[in-house]
């Protein structure tokens, strides 16, 4: 059956050969899109939905969460907010409240925020496990994931668990957890922060991993220079995640590299960390992605667009910019652009996963902080 979508107000594609198309309308056929072009040129189709003038976009491709996840930390961040500082040792908070749930009860706090992720307009979500830190736990946390999430990210390089020695849990980290979680995950990660894992112990887990069959992602420079960048950049990682504290050599490392830089605006509001230099980014030909980063401790939303709305207001990206980094932008960081998998742009023959708003243009994503705007939302062709 083919759908066409008419009267649609502004039609944003981020495709070389359509860009911004204003009155236009696109035919759904097979969860593909079938046609795009002006509204006054539409074929016929087996059914025809009137957009009423509406700003359609990409679905949302937020390319890191920890979706799969237990426990409410909301007193940790009231106390973050009168001034104690971020730490990662909460971390663990979330790790105990995780094992001590059973699988219906993490599949169904999973279902809750990714349900909630589609109301917002998000088509692709990432998961990372990180909060089970023992083999049973990381491994139910990776086959839950993947019921959820279209890509799943093994974290068992999270933290250390306290009264564990360090070279112990490297080894399990890099042999029974890895081979426990691989047939669930298509990227290994690892928190090459202080307090975490230095950067030594970081290239063994991403090496152990990329020998396991698994593409490469770091969370790095979150909390200082921790050489997460730099060791990203020098393996070929697909990306590397936060980036709050980058020297003049680390944006030039990723404007040089394949290395997708991504922003978790949430994230820096939620831990009152200084923001990316995104413009500086940017500027110099790095590619940068947004996402939500949405866990219990430092960033609980799914709101892509509060993160599209921050990234414009705080960190001086341009509306489009900031667009094309929680689409195209994610695409890239999980290896989904340029494939015929692709997301995160509106092209004939690709996805239809589509993003309806109630306004006129994009622009009043920013322009309206904080207003629900999100009035359809497409996945696979199918309105969720």
């Amino acid at each position: 059956m083919s759908v066409l979508l008419t009267d649609i107000g502004e039609l944003t594609t981020h495709t070389d050969e359509h860009g911004t198309v204003h009155d236009a309308a696109l035919v759904i056929e097979h969860g593909r899109i079938a046609w795009i072009g002006s509204a006054a040129k539409a074929p016929t189709a087996d059914a025809r939905e009137d957009l009423g003038g509406r700003a359609v976009l990409p679905g949302w491709v937020d390319s890191h969460t920890h979706l799969v996840s237990m426990g409410d930390r909301a007193e940790e961040f009231i106390d973050r907010m009168a001034g104690r500082p971020y730490e990662a040792g909460g971390i663990m908070r979330t790790v105990e409240a995780t094992r001590a749930a059973t699988d219906d009860e993490l599949r169904a706090r999973a279902g809750w925020l990714r349900d909630e992720a589609y109301r917002g307009g998000t088509t692709t979500i990432e998961a990372k496990t990180g909060y089970g830190l023992d083999v049973e736990t990381e491994e139910r946390l990776a086959r839950i994931s993947a019921e959820h999430a279209g890509v799943v990210t093994y974290l068992g390089a999270h933290v250390v668990p306290a009264g564990t020695d360090r070279r112990d849990y490297l080894d399990l980290v890099t042999g029974p957890m890895l081979t426990a979680v691989a047939p669930h995950a298509d990227y290994v990660d690892v928190f090459c922060e202080q307090g975490a894992f230095g950067v030594e112990e970081s290239r063994e887990v991403l090496e152990a991993g990329r020998a396991a069959g698994l593409g490469l992602k770091v969370h790095g420079n979150q909390l200082g220079e921790s050489g997460g960048v730099q060791l990203a950049v020098e393996l070929g990682a697909t990306s590397v995640d936060h980036c709050n504290h980058l020297a003049p050599a680390d944006v030039d490392a990723l404007a040089g590299s394949t290395t997708v830089a991504t922003l978790l605006p949430a994230c820096d509001l939620s831990t009152r960390q200084p923001f990316p230099p995104a413009r500086a980014l940017l500027d110099a030909g790095a590619t940068v992605a947004i996402a939500s980063n949405c866990n219990p401790g430092s960033s609980f939303t799914t709101s892509m667009a509060f993160c599209v709305a921050t990234a414009v207001l705080q960190q001086h990206l341009t509306l489009e910019e900031a667009l094309w980094a929680a689409t195209v932008g994610g695409a890239k960081a999980l290896g989904r652009d340029g494939t015929d998998d692709a997301v995160g742009r509106i092209a004939v023959g690709g996805r239809a996963d589509l993003h309806a708003l109630d306004a006129p243009t994009a622009r009043h994503l920013a322009y309206r902080p904080g207003t629900p705007l999100t009035h359809k939302v497409w996945k696979d062709g199918q309105p969720r």
